[in-house]
């Protein structure tokens, strides 16, 4: 790369910075704990908006994961979601009532608060229907994890987002405040993904999966982009560019191996498609506040009235990591 283009990434990489500085006037604390936060304390960041009825068994999940803090954006919610979390001695918590969209779909927010909170941490960042696992998820926390990754001088981890389904209408399996989502939704397809190479910012973009083919069958090439690098040793000069498709600087990106092996990644297990499904597509497309003004929401509610199934026979059901692995979609690599 000529010394023009990488000037110009740096470039991006401080105008997103900029933006973040201003979008921290649209936050308000409800309850900063930030203090408690400790030199190596995993954090946890999150946008989330009317997310009552999952909220419960996200924050277990990730605290039995290991996670110590939570920072979270509350952006508008009006079910109770915020009331669920404030009182809670772990979060810190911000709101906003501005757009969604015109905060970069939340990284903005988020952006500034792992500036001013994540910086020499390591952060996850997360929707709260995304669910990470990794090698040995069962038996090592975290930190096990972020202990090995610092001791092999690697800063970002790399998480391939896996949506799961039910088998049948999306609203025929119901979900209940609590409960294991994949109790419900514990269906995939083990197949069925692209993969290309972005040369400028050095990462793989993968689609395909249930949403590619059932939703975007006529245009593969709009569906969603499945690679995440939602696990950063975070420092305040680093920026997410895309969700957490990418990030600057671009050897963050770098999160697979180059030559004949396998790096060790894990999955985003997404956790969208359960009896909410409905209500929530109809909901975002007419807010229009995700990316393509809501498009990807708008024919989530147009395919079978927003409740489809996408089972198939070549559906797989979900078993654990080392089912995952042995199907190529993750990797322990040199993690013993």
């Amino acid at each position: 790369m000529n010394v023009f283009a990488l000037y110009s990434l740096r470039l991006q990489r401080q105008l997103l910075r900029a933006r973040a500085l201003r979008k921290r006037h649209e936050l308000t604390a409800v309850a900063d704990r930030t203090a408690q936060i400790r030199p190596d304390d995993i954090l946890l960041f999150c946008t989330f908006r009317n997310e009552a009825i999952r909220l419960p068994y996200f924050m277990d999940y990730y605290r039995k994961l290991g996670i110590n803090h939570f920072v979270m954006v509350d952006n508008g919610s009006t079910d109770g979601g915020a009331d669920l979390v404030t009182g809670q001695s772990d979060v810190s918590l911000w709101r906003t009532d501005a757009r969604y969209g015109d905060a970069r779909y939340g990284m903005d927010w988020l952006m500034w608060l792992l500036g001013r909170y994540g910086h020499r941490h390591w952060a996850l960042t997360v929707d709260v229907d995304e669910f990470l696992i990794y090698p040995f998820c069962d038996t090592r926390p975290i930190r096990a994890l972020a202990d090995w990754l610092d001791a092999s001088e690697v800063r970002s981890f790399g998480a391939m987002q896996l949506d799961m389904y039910p088998k049948g209408a999306i609203s025929q399996s119901p979900y209940f405040m609590g409960q294991d989502p994949f109790a419900v939704a514990n269906w995939f397809d083990p197949g069925n993904y692209i993969m290309t190479r972005n040369d400028r910012m050095r990462n793989l973009w993968i689609q395909g999966g249930p949403r590619a083919r059932v939703f975007f069958a006529d245009q593969p090439r709009l569906a969603p982009a499945l690679n995440k690098i939602p696990f950063v040793k975070w420092h305040r000069k680093y920026a997410y560019v895309s969700s957490t498709h990418m990030i600057l600087p671009r050897g963050l990106n770098l999160v697979y191996d180059q030559g004949q092996g396998e790096k060790t990644s894990g999955l985003l297990l997404h956790a969208k498609f359960i009896n909410l499904f409905q209500d929530r597509a109809r909901q975002e497309a007419a807010r229009g506040q995700h990316y393509r003004a809501g498009e990807q929401y708008r024919r989530y509610s147009d395919e079978q009235g927003g409740d489809p199934d996408l089972w198939c026979k070549w559906s797989e059901q979900y078993i654990n990591w080392r089912q995952l692995e042995v199907l190529g979609l993750m990797s322990k690599g040199n993690w013993a």
